[in-house]
């Protein structure tokens, strides 16, 4: 997370977000400016994809812009901000989906992610974090989404259930089955290259 919010700086953004409330935008642009890694961190990890993500970005920053007076600070502003991130890259992915066929061409730089979070990711990830991110690509939108938000994002099951629109028994389910195809995509690429190096 961000340096200020690492060292007491909650204080000063509930004081940016209660002034952006009150329709100051340069209180809000300071908001944007200090959560702005971490919200396109996300969105490329959603998307796999760097326009995409400035565009998912984009329409984040804007749907909090008009839905701030609905922030009641029941959890951090930056909690809310990834849940309205993750319905944008969500929306996108979908209408992307819907007019274009994606390609491999279009898969970024690999995505890094913190396999510490979860130890079943740590026994599964010896061939690196390029390879994980490999297999992340591979996983269903569903079941990509709660990976990340889960294991990466360390969101409850409660907030991912929300996200996507389901209940939290579906949650649970779709975040074993993601990291189960995970790991067999993870042990397939790991078999994969003990056999060319055998050749």
């Amino acid at each position: 997370m961000d340096e200020h919010e690492n060292t007491g700086g909650h204080d000063e953004l509930a004081e940016l977000v209660d002034a952006a409330r009150q329709g100051d935008r340069a209180a809000f642009d300071e908001l944007v400016r200090r959560t702005y890694v971490d919200t396109y961190t996300l969105a490329l990890r959603l998307t796999s994809h760097e326009e995409d993500a400035r565009d998912v970005v984009q329409e984040a920053y804007l749907r909090a812009w008009k839905g701030l007076q609905r922030f009641r600070g029941d959890s951090q502003f930056s909690t809310w901000l990834y849940r309205i991130t993750a319905n944008a890259a969500f929306t996108h992915v979908q209408k992307r989906r819907r007019h274009r066929t994606s390609t491999l061409d279009e898969v970024e730089e690999p995505v890094e992610l913190r396999p510490e979070s979860s130890p079943e990711l740590v026994a599964e990830a010896r061939a690196g974090l390029e390879e994980v991110a490999d297999a992340l690509q591979q996983l269903p939108e569903r079941l990509r989404q709660v990976v990340v938000l889960k294991d990466v994002y360390e969101l409850s099951h409660e907030a991912i259930a929300q996200e996507a629109g389901i209940s939290v028994a579906a949650a649970k389910v779709r975040l074993h089955r993601g990291r189960k195809r995970l790991r067999d995509l993870l042990y397939d690429q790991t078999e994969a290259g003990r056999s060319e190096r055998a050749m």
